[in-house]
C-alpha cells in the first residue's frame, strides 16, 4: 500500500475515534446488533431509529453533528420502505450522506422495487456483494437468495455502470473489494473466509461506511480506508478464532483495539 493511502486509512481511523460520528441505522432485524456493536467498537455511535415519524429529527440532528445515514432493506415490508424513503429525502436535504446496502438484490420483485426507489434518492454510497451489484445493475448475477454466487471481479464492470449512471460511489465486496466512481477505482485486499460464516457482517461494514463517510471529507477514499480497516480486522480475529462464533467476538475486539500504526503497516489499498 502506498504510503498516502497508508497515512488516509490510519487517519480516518483516529478521526472515527475522536469524532465518534453518530450513525443513524435502517438495519434489518439479523444486522441490527452486530452492526450497533461494530459501531461502537470502532469508537462511533449507533442510532437504529426505523420509524417515519423521527426521520425528520434524526437528519436534523445529523447535520447539526456531521452524522451519516445508513439504509439496509434486508428485512423490509412495506412500513419499513415507506420509513427509509422518508429518512432517505430528509437526509438529501440536509446534505447528510448516506449508505445504501441492497441486501438480496434480485431475489423477489420487492426487493428490486425497494432498489429501485431508494436508487433513484442517490445515496452517496451503494455497498453490495457481487450478486447484489450486479442485480442493481440489471445483470443475471446468479444470486443465491442474499448470499452472492458471484464475485467481485465478475461485478466490478456493473458496478463501474451503476456509479457512473448514478453519480455515485459503488463498493463491491468479496475476495477483492472494489470501491468506484465510475472514473477512479481503489482494490482492497483483505479479511478472511471465515467472515462469511458470521450472518450480518457485510451489513456491519456498510454501517461502518457510514461511519467513515460521516468523518472523511473523500468518501471514495474514506470508503475504501474502512473497508481496508474492518478486512484487517478480520484477519486478525481469524487468527485467533477457533470458529465462526468466536470470530464474532475477535472481529469486535480487534475493532475496538486496532492501532493507527496496525492499519498503516498492514491495511492494503491500491488503484485499480
Amino acid at each position: 500500500m502506498s504510503n498516502e493511502l497508508s497515512k488516509s486509512a490510519s487517519e480516518l481511523l483516529t478521526n472515527i475515534r475522536k469524532k465518534g460520528p453518530l450513525v443513524w441505522n435502517f438495519s434489518n432485524f439479523v444486522s441490527m446488533d452486530i452492526a450497533a456493536n461494530a459501531l461502537l467498537s470502532i469508537g462511533a455511535s449507533p442510532a437504529m431509529a426505523h420509524a417515519k415519524e423521527e426521520a425528520k429529527d434524526f437528519s436534523k440532528i445529523c447535520k447539526a453533528i456531521n452524522g451519516a445515514l445508513t439504509v439496509n432493506i434486508g428485512t423490509f415490508d412495506p412500513y419499513w420502505q415507506e420509513c427509509a424513503l422518508e429518512a432517505a429525502k430528509h437526509a438529501n436535504e440536509n446534505n447528510v450522506p448516506w449508505v445504501l446496502d441492497p441486501v438480496g438484490a434480485g431475489a423477489s420483485e420487492f426487493r428490486n422495487q425497494n432498489v429501485e426507489e431508494l436508487l433513484a434518492l442517490n445515496p452517496t454510497i451503494l455497498r453490495g456483494n457481487g450478486s447484489e451489484i450486479m442485480a442493481v445493475a440489471g445483470i443475471a448475477g446468479g444470486g443465491k437468495g442474499v448470499d452472492s454466487t458471484s464475485t467481485s471481479n465478475d461485478a466490478l464492470d456493473a458496478a463501474k455502470s451503476i456509479a457512473n449512471q448514478n453519480k455515485i460511489i459503488v463498493a463491491v465486496t468479496g475476495e477483492i473489494d472494489y470501491v468506484t466512481d465510475g472514473t477512479k477505482t481503489y482494490a482492497i485486499s483483505g479479511g478472511h473466509e471465515m467472515m462469511t460464516k458470521v450472518t450480518a457482517t457485510g451489513c456491519a461494514l456498510s454501517c461502518l461506511i457510514g461511519a467513515a463517510i460521516a468523518v472523511g471529507e473523500d468518501k471514495l477514499l474514506s470508503t475504501s480506508a474502512i473497508i481496508g480497516i474492518y478486512g484487517l480486522a478480520g484477519k486478525m480475529a481469524s487468527e485467533e478464532a477457533k470458529g465462526p462464533g468466536s470470530l464474532r467476538v475477535h472481529l469486535l475486539d480487534n475493532l475496538a483495539n486496532l492501532t493507527p500504526a496496525d492499519v498503516s503497516e498492514n491495511v492494503k489499498i491500491e488503484n485499480a
